[in-house]
């Protein structure tokens, strides 16, 4: 754990400035539909071309999507240093089958780890002695519920279909949970990872930080993810925006419609071999959408890409045996088109 020695008389000139940096990022916020009509003229387009069109989704949704992922991303690193890994190893340690699980759906969602973290994470928990399923459902929850993609939902479609999104996301992660840890399939583990299980947990130690330190370390993460995921971001939206500008509604319906009872699983398909980020995907669903698409098959793409993207299963078979990854790999997938066919069927 890390240990902060930060001086506290730091903490009211960082507030000061976090305050101001708040109040710029909000009025900036509000400006942009009048800045991106701005530069398109400027540019010498008009919404009423493709091209012009397209530009104008560019312009509007990149500030639009950046500003809202460093003002989250800020916001969960500092809850991040009220959450650290040991800490939530304690807290699910010990904990029942059912509760555990939806305790640590629960967790995944509020506490900012990627996938690049899944296998220290799971062994981590594993070695705290937190079972299987109720590790799973922290793993399937965390990615798939992601933060910057429940606040980009609200603030690009409204509250209804963010509160959906995060209750079926949060369904989905216990009950794969539930699954996984019924089936009990510890030994499918890789051997170098039960041998490690087989050794007493370590013990640390830490400090807890001051509010200096929890600052900084919301900075800090902003240039971490901010800094590493920008280019992700910028090619999602241009993928948008070309679609919002130039692929007929028509064509997006047929693909992606509510009538077409394939699309579903077509949509999770297509999701798995991506490999982005919630921030990066989101323009992508939001122009989707826009074109005709059904929001069930648009979510469930989404999720597939979130939760089953090809490098989070990289990274987890370096510690799961195949049958535990397919394993996974199903009941998520199922879980996905339960939800992809709830949404069109509600909406």
């Amino acid at each position: 754990m890390r240990t902060f020695t930060h001086p506290t008389h730091e903490a009211p000139l960082q507030v000061a400035m976090v305050g101001a940096a708040a109040i710029a990022w909000w009025i900036a916020y509000g400006r942009l539909e009048a800045l991106a009509d701005t530069l398109l003229q400027w540019i010498g387009l008009s919404r009423s071309t493709a091209l012009g069109e397209a530009v104008h989704f560019f312009l509007y949704d990149t500030p639009k999507v950046l500003l809202l992922l460093t003002g989250i991303v800020f916001v969960m690193g500092v809850i991040q240093t009220f959450f650290s890994p040991d800490r939530t190893r304690a807290l699910l340690s010990g904990r029942r089958e059912g509760i555990g699980n939806m305790l640590a759906a629960s967790l995944g969602v509020v506490t900012p780890f990627c996938s690049c973290s899944a296998v220290p994470l799971f062994i981590g928990f594993l070695s705290a002695g937190v079972p299987l399923g109720i590790t799973f459902s922290f793993l399937i929850a965390a990615p798939m519920v992601n933060e910057v993609a429940l606040i980009l939902l609200f603030g690009l479609f409204g509250w209804q279909v963010a509160a959906l999104y995060l209750g079926l996301g949060l369904a989905v992660a216990i009950v794969a949970g539930l699954a996984i840890g019924r089936l009990h399939m510890e030994h499918h583990l890789e051997d170098w990872v039960q041998a490690i299980l087989a050794r007493p947990a370590a013990q640390r130690d830490g400090v807890a930080p001051d509010w200096s330190a929890r600052l900084r370390a919301g900075g800090d993460h902003v240039r971490d993810i901010v800094g590493r995921v920008w280019p992700y971001v910028l090619a999602g939206i241009a993928l948008g925006a070309g679609i919002h500008g130039y692929v007929p509604q028509d064509f997006m319906a047929s693909v992606m419609g509510r009538d077409a009872w394939w699309a579903v699983p077509v949509a999770v398909l297509l999701g798995v071999p991506m490999y982005t980020n919630a921030a990066g995907i989101i323009p992508i669903v939001q122009a989707l959408i826009g074109k005709g698409a059904a929001l069930g098959t648009v979510l469930a793409f989404m999720m597939s890409v979130i939760a089953l993207s090809a490098p989070e299963l990289v990274i987890l078979r370096k510690a799961l045996k195949p049958p535990l990854i397919a394993t996974f790999t199903g009941v998520v997938a199922v879980g996905i088109l339960l939800v992809g066919y709830l949404f069109n069927l509600v909406l």
